[in-house]
């Protein structure tokens, strides 16, 4: 019992270290996920495409499942087909994998799932998202003259410079138990992008949104089936239970 016991802390001690590594070492912040709220998610569409969609790839989603977040054939046509011409095809990148692994190291990943398969125990995969694409910051040591707080040394540049603009991160030293760690205070802005911090902040939050959609389409109505799926089984349950009671009522 007892190595079993030891087993299970050291399992516990190395997942939460994992999450630990895997959010940069600071805390996540909670992302704006509104799954049903469609004009979040068309904006976040449009972004997605605009500036995700020339490196990374959604393979498994393809552009007529627009249709669902209230989008018509002929609005996808005309906004969002820069990859392809044809709606019924699937999201994929405009760059040639073997130039985007010359470039960065290796080839983009897929980002249909990415939403579900960052989370994490510091929080979900939309929250690191959301708070990975905040926290790029200037860093003229690395290849991309960017780095980033939520994934140290990361190969990706910051896309959203332009919107965000250039800033730095501001830390403040913190003594505990004879150590001394630094903890994030603010942010310094360098130079001004073409949003405010907080239009930034929306813009991100849609395409979070769309992104967590696009992890699961159908997630909204599986939702509101499995609601009504409980009342049918609670009604249910009910209803056994009565018709138990009469038929061994007369049992002695």
């Amino acid at each position: 019992m007892k190595k079993i016991i030891l087993t299970l802390v050291a399992a516990l001690g190395m997942a939460a270290g994992s999450a630990f590594a895997a959010g940069g070492g600071i805390p996540l912040d909670k992302a704006p996920v509104k799954t049903n709220d469609l004009a979040s998610l068309q904006n976040g569409a449009k972004i997605f495409v605009n500036y995700c969609l020339n490196c990374h790839s959604a393979a498994f989603m393809r552009f007529n499942r627009l249709k669902d977040i209230g989008l018509t054939d002929q609005q996808i046509k005309d906004n969002l087909l820069f990859t392809t011409e044809k709606v019924g095809e699937t999201m994929k990148s405009a760059i040639d994998p073997k130039q985007a692994k010359a470039w960065f190291g290796a080839n983009p990943p897929d980002l249909t799932v990415i939403a579900r398969s960052r989370a994490s125990a510091a929080g979900s995969g939309a929250d690191y998202l959301y708070t990975y694409l905040r926290t790029y910051y200037r860093d003229e040591a690395k290849p991309t003259g960017w780095n980033n707080l939520v994934f140290p040394n990361v190969g990706m540049p910051h896309v959203l410079w332009e919107l965000q603009g250039e800033r730095r991160p501001v830390f403040e030293e913190h003594e505990s138990h004879g150590q001394t760690t630094h903890v994030l205070k603010g942010w310094e802005q360098v130079k001004p992008g073409t949003m405010t911090p907080l239009q930034f902040d929306e813009t991100v939050g849609d395409l979070v949104n769309y992104m967590q959609w696009m992890a699961e389409p159908a997630q909204n109505t599986r939702r509101r089936v499995g609601v009504w799926v409980l009342i049918f089984l609670g009604l249910f349950t009910v209803i056994a239970w009565r018709l138990n009671a009469a038929f061994w009522k007369d049992v002695k």
